[in-house]
């Protein structure tokens, strides 16, 4: 079992020992029993408040290094045409406190019946896929 209380960052030279694959939720926790990819018991005692990053590099007691990667996971992504109406729809989720990950015209949300709705009624299309949930980390991400 690998116990790990530090983080290395997202720059690392040296080899990789073990590769841990997260989803969003499980990239917030400071506190985890993982298994990575090779089936080792990894165990997480981290500080609470700083969520992981896909590509983070950890450091086990051991001297061993684990990667963090991310996790497919499903995700609702909804597009429009205009600015004006995707700006309102991301004040919108941003007054409700939703992890959102913005991109030209686009934004992804976890799925969620409600915020489609909303969504759908201001004009957006959504679609579903799989893929890598990494939303924005917020305004005081460097705030103590």
């Amino acid at each position: 079992m690998l116990e790990v209380h530090q983080r290395l960052g997202v720059e690392h030279q040296g080899a990789v020992d073990a590769t841990v694959v997260l989803d969003h939720e499980q990239r917030m926790r400071g506190r985890l029993l993982l298994r990575s990819e090779n089936d080792e018991e990894i165990r997480l005692f981290l500080q609470r408040g700083k969520p992981l990053i896909v590509g983070e590099y950890l450091q086990a007691t051991c001297g061993k290094i684990i990667q963090v990667k991310g996790a497919s996971e499903a995700v609702a992504i909804a597009r429009c045409d205009d600015w004006p109406t995707f700006a309102r729809a991301c004040y919108h989720l941003g007054n409700r406190h939703v992890k959102i990950s913005v991109g030209d015209r686009q934004l992804q949300i976890k799925p969620d019946h409600v915020l489609e709705e909303m969504l759908l009624l201001m004009g957006l299309k959504i679609e579903y896929q799989q893929q890598v949930f990494n939303p924005e980390s917020g305004a005081y991400k460097h705030a103590h």
